[in-house]
């Protein structure tokens, strides 16, 4: 490539558009340029989002799952996952306590499991904000066009549904019972009813190159999300995939610098994932272009059984410690954690009051 590394990213910075070839070169580049895009991203994030990070409080709510993902400890065929399901009163209690912590954003998050039907996720979610006044975002996974506009209709306001992998094939190789067709349906659906939607991709597939998370990137911006969450692979010894190596730090941060540089005003999270993988794993990604912490608020019983992934970091504290540690990490950063909802600032969801 005629252009230097240095090149790439000062039109990166400038322009927020590359080529696959570009992205790929960035995604391959090691020693002395690696920081320098850290330090371009960070940059961006500082123009267009300022020094606040938005806190996300999660709610895992059910870890059942109809899917089989082999890279998933939730998967159907985990006979040796105890599982649970929360119910309504349950859930908004959670996010009543998680309230007075700060918290303004609730994310639901479960398997894909159909108990929770229609009817029922809309009560959910009209009580969370008639009681509460929280910003809803849901991550309940491949649903019909009619749920998510019950749902949006209900008042929830975001949408997270990862694409994992922009490559139809290795998709395919991934997820034995799911279709990538449906996946990219069901995130143009959401676009559709007006949601501001998430996805994202995780570092360090088996099968994964620098071209394929190029295309990821690429994907990302294409769909012009308003969250993207990036974060490593992490083998469960318990999915067909246990044996397989875990994805790299450098290579994470790397793909959500990128990010960064590619969609200005996009929320980007610093995973638990990667702060599970490397104790300085979320301050690094938040000193590369992140935004967002989300931290656990489920309560300390159920945690565990929400193994997606082994060695997930803080499965013992409650959520008051949790919250106070990452208050700490962020101000240690010289950022400010935000008082808001954290709405995506991008039109036409610019209006919505925090």
């Amino acid at each position: 490539m005629s252009q230097t590394l240095e090149d790439i990213i000062a039109r990166a910075e400038r322009e927020h558009r590359l080529g696959k070839a570009e992205v790929a070169a960035l995604l391959s580049c090691e020693g002395e340029p690696v920081q320098r895009l850290f330090d371009a991203a960070d940059r961006v994030r500082r123009a267009f989002m300022g020094d606040d990070v938005h806190l996300r409080g999660i709610i895992e709510f059910s870890n059942y799952c109809e899917r089989a993902c082999h890279y998933c400890g939730l998967r159907r065929p985990n006979a040796g996952l105890p599982r649970y399901r929360l119910d309504v009163d349950e859930i908004v209690a959670i996010a009543g306590a998680a309230v007075p912590l700060g918290y303004r954003t609730v994310v639901l998050q479960s398997g894909e499991d159909a108990y929770y039907t229609q009817d029922l996720m809309a009560t959910l979610i009209a009580r969370l904000k008639g009681e509460l006044g929280v910003a809803v975002t849901l991550s309940v996974g491949e649903r019909s066009f009619e749920e998510y506009r019950c749902w949006k209709e209900a008042g929830a306001d975001r949408y997270l549904l990862k694409h994992e992998t922009a490559d139809p094939r290795l998709y395919a190789t991934l997820h034995p019972d799911m279709k990538y067709s449906d996946r990219r349906r069901c995130l143009d659906h959401l676009r559709e009813l007006g949601y501001q939607v998430g996805s994202g991709c995780m570092i360090g597939l088996p099968g994964q190159t620098a071209v394929t998370l190029a295309d990821d990137l690429l994907f990302l911006k294409e769909l012009d999300v308003e969250m993207a969450g990036i974060g490593p692979f992490i083998p469960n010894p318990n999915t067909p995939l246990s044996k397989a190596e875990c994805g790299a730090v450098e290579m994470t941060l790397k793909v959500i610098a990128i990010a960064r540089l590619l969609m200005p005003q996009v929320h980007l999270p610093a995973t638990t994932a990667l702060g599970s993988i490397d104790c300085k794993g979320r301050q690094k990604a938040l000193n590369a272009g992140a935004n967002v912490v989300m931290p656990n608020i489920t309560p300390n019983k159920y945690r565990r059984m929400y193994e997606i992934y082994p060695n997930k970091i803080c499965l013992d504290d409650d959520p008051a410690h949790c919250r106070n540690c990452i208050g700490g990490i962020i101000q240690s950063l010289d950022r400010t954690v935000a008082d808001g909802a954290g709405h995506s600032p991008k039109i036409p969801f610019s209006h919505l009051a925090g």
